[in-house]
């Protein structure tokens, strides 16, 4: 083994061993389903592990435990600073169990090792506390009334903010821990109960993090955790007539199904969706700062992130150096396993996403596409992709319209600004964008006209827990994170006195 590989922590491997049932009401419980869902390391192929095939029965047990919970009020009315004390706890035995997390992250996702120590256990952990402060920020407003009737009468008002009820949060495979976290914590700092399922390529990590939820002093039934296939599990969950709320973070696709089925219901739902996020690089940019920049931003866990930057319009005067300079970028990173620190590039998540991203390749290469292509990976059953660039691409192309959601990403040459603004906005989507430049007013302009929910300025991805975060068009509807985001797991109610 190698200086670089990761040692698997014997808490990992009994981990992985376990035969994992589902969380509902502070505990393990079996599956009323026999079937089992296999759990596969990325790198090679091979079963790790196995989690439950929940039936629409077994949803109805975990809703019902959620709704029981909340209907008690032991959390909803706690005291908010008693609340925030747990959500505390809480990220502390994160943070304690950080180690063992970050390795089943990477051994059911496939992301570098570092990946996942930095961001779904560094950055959840910044979420996890900037969310439990909320807890006791949750305010209404006093309103000054000017009601008429009867004559001589006074009035008083308020509005005050009440938690919504059991919210159904659907998690992607792309950072299951980090972007479950953003579900859960908001939910309880609201004092709502929650469902969560994960996606069943990568149920892992949310099971060990409800166990840490239960040790922190978190209610029996106010954080469950069912594991299934999305077209049964996830279905019967959103379906399900004592959800509330519904927050999804996935495909459009998918998106808009759940938002069909809420409208029936009027249910609350907060979607982020897919994304096609354009990066306009002006003339007078900073080359070493757009490569450094748009490598992590279009590269970052292999390309597998919604607000990943997957088209990039770079003006004439710059083009080729930048071509060549991502080409030197791409052809130096090293391909292989998340536990081998020393990796830049992991396979994808699943064979299914290998198969979907090497269609859009085999596709371009068939129309001649220009292809700049990094290593291909290691041989041994594991889903790689090589880092790829597609220079100028036909428009034609359908991985030049839609999501890849792999490490291939489009260099285009414009002839000024103006261009790549009108084909930075030529999508339906809206999720994410960048500028690139070092002239102010041109960074204001171009950040107020390019239609995305967040818009950089010489960065692309990162984000924070106090930046509001969302799409615009067909990348979703409602924001995440920032100090209004428990408005969404809440209701507002006015209240009016006569005196």
């Amino acid at each position: 083994m190698s200086a670089t590989q990761v040692t698997l922590l014997e808490s990992v491997k009994s981990f992985l061993a376990r035969a994992h049932g589902l969380y509902i009401d502070g505990r393990w419980q079996a599956s009323d389903a026999a079937a089992r869902l296999t759990v596969f390391n990325p790198a090679d192929g091979k079963a790790i592990s196995s989690s439950a095939d929940a039936s629409p029965g077994d949803v109805d047990r975990a809703v019902s435990s959620a709704w029981r919970a909340f209907s008690a009020r032991v959390w909803a009315d706690m005291l908010p600073a008693i609340r925030e004390r747990i959500l505390l706890r809480f990220a502390d035995l994160v943070e304690q169990n950080a180690e063992e997390l970050a390795q089943l992250e990477t051994l059911e996702q496939g992301k570098s090792i570092n990946i996942s120590r930095a961001f779904e256990l560094g950055c959840t952990l910044n979420w996890m506390r900037y969310t439990a402060g909320l807890t006791t920020k949750i305010s209404g407003r006093t309103l000054g009334l000017s009601i008429p009737l009867p004559e001589g009468a006074r009035y008083q008002a308020w509005t005050r903010k009440e938690p919504v009820g059991v919210v159904a949060g659907i998690v992607p495979w792309n950072f299951p821990l980090l972007i479950g976290i953003w579900k859960v914590m908001p939910a309880l700092a609201a004092g709502c109960s929650i469902v969560v399922k994960p996606s069943e390529t990568t149920p892992l990590t949310l099971l060990r993090v409800a166990e840490l939820a239960t040790e922190a002093g978190v209610p029996d039934g106010v954080f469950n955790v069912v594991t299934g296939r999305g077209a049964v599990c996830g279905a019967a969950l959103v379906n399900h007539p004592q959800v509330a709320k519904v927050s999804f973070t996935g495909s459009t696709a998918t998106g808009k199904a759940i938002a069909r089925s809420a409208a029936d219901r009027l249910t609350r739902v907060t979607l982020e969706l897919g994304g096609k996020n354009p990066a306009i690089v002006l003339k007078d940019a900073d080359p070493a700062q757009v490569v450094e920049g748009l490598m992590t931003g279009s590269f970052l866990n292999q390309g597998q992130v919604c607000a990943a930057s997957s088209r990039i319009y770079i003006e004439a005067p710059l083009f080729e150096s930048l071509t060549s300079a991502f080409e030197q970028a791409v052809k130096g990173l090293k391909v292989g396993a998340g536990m081998d620190s020393a990796m830049h590039i992991n396979p994808l998540v699943s064979a299914m996403q290998q198969k979907k991203v090497s269609a859009f390749l085999e596709e371009a290469r068939a129309q001649n596409a220009e292809l700049l292509s990094g290593d291909a990976g290691p041989n041994n059953g594991g889903y790689y992709i090589a880092p790829t660039l597609v220079v100028n691409p036909d428009p034609a192309l359908r991985l030049v319209r839609e999501e890849v959601f792999g490490p291939v990403v489009n260099l285009v040459r414009v002839a000024d600004a103006e261009e790549a603004l009108r084909l930075a906005n030529d999508t339906e989507y809206g999720l994410t964008a960048s500028v690139w430049t070092q002239n102010v007013g041109k960074a204001l302009d171009y950040s107020a006209r390019l239609e995305a929910g967040t818009v950089w300025v010489n960065t692309h991805t990162l984000i924070d827990p106090n930046l509001p975060f969302g799409g615009m068009k067909q990348s979703g509807t409602g924001r995440d994170f920032g100090p209004d985001w428990l408005d969404a797991y809440c209701e507002e109610k006015s209240v009016c006195v006569r005196y």
